[in-house]
C-alpha cells in the first residue's frame, strides 16, 4: 500500500463539478493498493500519517501531528483518495502498466479501511469517490510531500 502525503492549507475533490470531499489545513493523502495488501498495511500507514511531525511548532520547525493539531484543538483535516496510479510501472515504453495496482474489488475497502482508521484515531475525514474521474484542487503548504510505502516501513 502507498500514500502520497501532501501538506495543505486546502484541498477539494469534485466529481461531475460537486465537491464531494473539502478540507482545510491538514493532508491530502492519494492512497493506491497492491496485490496481497491486508488491513494490517492501512492500520500501519494510517498511524504513520496521524503521527508525522510535519507541521509547524510555535519556533516555526516541524516537530508536530495532526494528532498534535488536534489534541491542541487546532484545525486539521484528511482528504483521502483513492489513486491507483501510484502503482504505475513506467520502466518499459511510453505508456504506464498498471498491473501492479490491486483491483477495485479488493481496493476499495482497503482505502475506506485506511480512512477508518484515521478517523478511529480521531481526526476528520473527507473522501474522494472511488473509481470515478475526479478533480483535485490543492494549495500545497510548505510544500511538504512525503511517500509512503508500507512494504519499506515494515523493514
Amino acid at each position: 500500500m502507498r500514500v502520497l502525503v501532501q501538506r495543505v492549507t486546502r484541498a477539494r475533490v469534485t466529481v461531475a463539478g460537486e465537491t464531494v470531499g473539502e478540507i482545510g489545513p491538514g493532508f491530502l493523502l492519494l492512497v493506491g493498493v497492491t496485490h496481497g495488501d491486508e488491513g494490517a498495511e492501512a492500520e500501519l500507514l494510517a498511524g504513520k500519517v496521524a503521527n508525522l511531525r510535519v507541521f509547524d511548532d510555535e519556533a516555526g520547525n516541524l516537530n508536530r501531528s495532526a494528532l498534535d493539531l488536534l489534541a491542541a484543538g487546532e484545525a486539521v483535516g484528511m482528504l483521502v483518495v483513492s489513486q491507483f496510479t501510484l502503482y504505475a510501472d513506467c520502466r518499459k515504453g511510453r505508456r504506464p502498466s498498471f498491473v501492479a495496482a490491486a483491483p477495485a474489488v479488493m481496493a476499495e475497502p482497503l482505502v475506506e479501511g485506511f480512512a477508518d482508521r484515521l478517523r478511529a484515531l480521531g481526526l476528520p475525514v473527507a473522501m474522494g469517490r472511488f473509481g470515478a474521474e475526479m478533480q483535485i484542487e490543492l494549495v500545497n503548504d510548505g510544500p511538504v510531500t512525503i511517500w509512503l510505502d508500507s512494504r519499506d516501513l515494515a523493514r
